[in-house]
């Protein structure tokens, strides 16, 4: 061991005092490096950056005097109610104020409970008030700035948020109270398809890393052989040389950890504020977990040295030259197939425990399928890799193959047939990377389309008939009524319909079918009712039951509840009843369809025939409004009048599609990761190009010294591409189908678009093809005489 680390070390120091050839050669496989160290220590900050999110997110809202964390039986100290909007493509957060004692409780940022009229807002909102872009939403936030919002209490940098302060809030008009801050509330577990997303995610986007890393410490191997047989003529055994190649792999990748480092801090410090995708993060929040920083920090070198050997098992190095041992004995073809061999049998046993198959031996079945799914995410994981490795494999053995029969043709693809037929394994190597992503990112792709239906509801409304909503929690019929005047006023809003809605039920419902009979209690003016059923004559004090058009047992459930002259429980369930006499002059009129094209049914009132007191707290206060499309900013207007109106009033965008939030989350969080990844392939193969024509410097430069044209070089290094590049993206179709049905085949899904790896093979080759373009000035100048000189 002693005599091993003096090797390694002297391989560092010949890495390091070689020159203008070695520092050049340290440095491409230190960039090379750091640029995958970078990509990984962002990976290994991901469990943590969620965790602070996670923290700031509970830090800030609201538990009541009632709830699981108030453990001190702490009194209400503050009430508070939520105003969240929008404003064009932004979401903006905020929470109305109002202290319930002198000592009320302060949520993270704030040093002090904004007084009515004033708001505390965050940097990013300051700005926006500020600039001519926030001109439209001024008016509906128009309170002083006294407070800026500390980072404490905000997720991001660029999040848009406010406090306002209230003389007025109450619980009469929906505010809630509050003890403190820090409610935890309750985790959604993620669904079992999203899990097997994120597996294949993790996998697919980290494999190309780990293969870039291991073909950056490879840089200038054909020199390094050269300098091996120096050494080896000079008096230095086989095991020697090896370990001092090691040493100067070492050097590169532990300089890449440097190197690696000051991207990651930088990156994160650059790219945290921006906000990529609706997505930003406070650069002290992107920090590795522990024990993966280490894992990196080890690993990388490790690896290093372990590729450094095992490359150089295959490559017999004497004193007076190198003979590599590739060409005498081709590839072996049976442990490549075995590899994804091995990754499909995991993938199947990772499927529903009722169609794994037998249990395990000697095991109880219920313990078995215990076992299997404690395991099932290892399974998964390390049957995709074992997929994805195969590819790795059996593109050296597939270029291998095919330019061995490769023959004739103009010059410039003769010269890149003889030197991949010469040097096959570095023409893989460089597009080994690019051939997983793109296999993983078809794979990727077909899991994505096939459960898209699954997380995307159709809502069934049609959202050309009315495009906005506006609700608040809580019944005003007054309120109901300035809402449909103040909108229908509002620039943009052609129809507009406002009522409060509530449900009542017998009063001696009893049995579960009693409780069935719930009919919809919906309060507004007569102008309102006449928009929402077939009236001919209304006056205030006036009430309805209301018939669905062309639902006769509906219409039963509905008379079994409004019954004119009788008693209905407008009260919750639980609750003590609260009792309100259907008047007897009540009429029975047919619903007509609303703005969203349903039928409302049930009771229809007047503001003069009940007190809405008697509605129970489940009641809201809406309004329906149909816009003209062709108005801009109509919806800042609706926005603006909606906040004039009251700040809790929220204003929701009718959609004929809801999308799952958490698969929201991990698309969005797959599009960023996935440009990542798609950066560092497209640099490392850039470098990777760069290294390869640095190593070929002299024989380009006598090819061109004997005349040999430069377009005919350039031809040839890019044919020197196209090929590897066609056969691995060949590969990867390939692959990236096969792994994409089988994955399906886990969660029970079809396939369902054979033909998505198009537009990702386009993408693939179109990023070699800007690597290779990018590559000719580098070429160019390789070609001039003075790449004749040696040291």
């Amino acid at each position: 061991m002693k005599r091993r680390l003096h090797d390694l070390g002297l391989g560092i120091r010949f890495a390091l005092s070689g020159g203008r050839e070695g520092w050049a050669r340290t440095l491409l496989t230190a960039v090379g490096v750091g640029l995958g160290v970078a990509l990984l220590l962002g990976a290994a900050s991901v469990p943590r950056l969620v965790d602070e999110r996670a923290d700031r997110i509970h830090d800030r809202q609201p538990f009541s005097p009632g709830s699981a964390k108030n453990t001190g039986d702490l009194l209400a100290s503050l009430l508070y109610a939520t105003a969240d909007t929008e404003y064009r493509d932004d979401t903006i957060g905020g929470k109305v104020l109002r202290p319930a004692n002198a000592d009320p409780v302060l949520p993270p940022g704030l040093t002090s409970i904004p007084a009515p009229g004033t708001m505390a807002v965050s940097p990013a909102l300051r700005a926006l008030l500020d600039s001519p872009e926030g001109e439209l939403l001024r008016p509906r936030l128009p309170y002083e700035i006294t407070q800026t919002i500390g980072d404490a209490g905000l997720v991001e940098p660029s999040e848009l948020y406010y406090y306002a302060g209230s003389a007025t809030l109450s619980a009469d008009t929906g505010a809630s109270s509050a003890a403190g801050f820090g409610n935890i509330g309750e985790v959604q577990p993620l669904d079992p398809m999203l899990v097997v997303l994120v597996i294949l995610i993790c996998v697919v986007l980290l494999m190309p890393v780990a293969i870039f890393i291991a073909t950056a410490v490879r840089f200038g191997s054909e020199r390094r052989d050269r300098r091996l047989a120096a050494l080896r003529l000079v008096g230095a055994d086989a095991r020697t040389t090896r370990w001092i190649a090691g040493g100067e792999a070492l050097a590169g990748a532990v300089l890449g950890l440097a190197v690696g480092t000051l991207l990651f801090v930088g990156g994160a410090e650059v790219l945290g504020p921006l906000k990529l995708w609706s997505f930003g993060f406070f650069p002290g929040d992107l920090r590795p977990v522990p024990w993966l920083a280490l894992l990196v920090a080890v690993a990388v070198p490790a690896l290093a040295v372990v590729v450094t050997l095992a490359a150089l098992r295959s490559v017999v190095i004497e004193p007076l030259g190198v003979a590599r041992g590739g060409r005498i004995r081709r590839r072996r073809l049976w442990w490549r197939l075995a590899l994804p061999g091995v990754g499909v049998v995991l993938l199947f046993l990772s499927q529903n425990p009722g169609v794994r198959g037998a249990p395990l031996p000697l095991v109880p079945t219920g313990v078995a399928i215990t076992l299997l799914d404690n395991l099932t995410p290892v399974f998964i994981a390390t049957g995709a890799t074992l997929v994805l490795t195969g590819l790795i494999t059996l593109l050296p053995w597939l270029v291998e193959a095919v330019v061995g029969r490769l023959h004739g043709g103009p010059l410039s693809w003769q010269l890149a047939v003889r030197r991949l037929q010469l040097s096959s394994g570095t023409a893989a190597r460089t597009v080994s990377g690019i051939t997983v992503a793109v296999a993983g990112s078809v794979a990727l792709q077909m899991y994505s389309v096939a459960i898209h239906d699954d997380f995307n509801k159709v809502t069934g409304v049609d959202a050309s008939h009315a495009q906005y909503t506006v609700r608040t929690d809580h019944p005003d019929a007054q309120l109901a009524q300035r809402m449909t005047e103040s909108f229908r006023e509002t620039p943009g809003v052609q129809r507009a319909i406002g009522s409060v809605s509530g449900y009542v039920t017998p009063p001696d419902a009893v049995t579960a079918e009693d409780m069935r009979a719930v009919a919809q209690l919906t309060l507004g003016d007569c102008a309102t009712l006449k928009e929402l059923a077939r009236i001919d004559s209304c006056e205030d004090g006036d009430t309805f039951v209301v018939h669905p058009s062309d639902d006769a047992e509906l219409a039963a459930w509905v008379d079994r509840t409004a019954r004119p002259g009788k008693p209905v429980n407008t009260a919750e369930p639980g609750e003590p009843q609260r009792l309100w006499t259907l008047p007897a002059s009540a009429r029975t009129v047919t619903a007509r369809p609303d703005p969203k094209d349903k039928e409302q049914y049930g009771i229809f009132a007047t503001p003069g025939a009940i007190d809405v007191s008697l509605l129970s707290s489940g009641a809201e206060t809406s309004a329906v409004l149909t816009v003209d499309q062709r108005v801009p900013d109509a919806a800042e207007y609706i926005r603006n009048t909606a906040a004039g109106l009251s700040p809790q009033l929220r204003v929701n965008t009718v959609r004929t599609i809801e999308r799952d939030q958490q698969y929201a989350g991990i698309q969005t969080g797959l599009q960023a990761a996935s440009l990542a990844t798609l950066g560092l392939i497209t640099a490392s193969m850039l470098v990777s190009q760069l290294e390869q024509l640095r190593e070929r410097r002299r024989p380009l430069a006598a090819l061109a010294a004997f005349g040999t044209r430069r377009t005919t070089l350039a031809r040839s290094v890019l044919w020197q591409t196209a090929v590897p590049v066609a056969l691995g993206m060949g590969l990867a179709v390939a692959g990236g189908l096969a792994l994409g049905a089988l994955m399906l085949r886990i969660i029970g899904k079809t396939v369902t678009d054979w033909w998505l790896f198009l537009p990702l093979s386009g993408a693939g080759a179109a990023a070699i093809f800007a690597v290779s373009l990018l590559s000719l000035p580098a070429l160019w100048r390789t070609m001039r005489p003075d790449g004749l000189r040696t040291e």
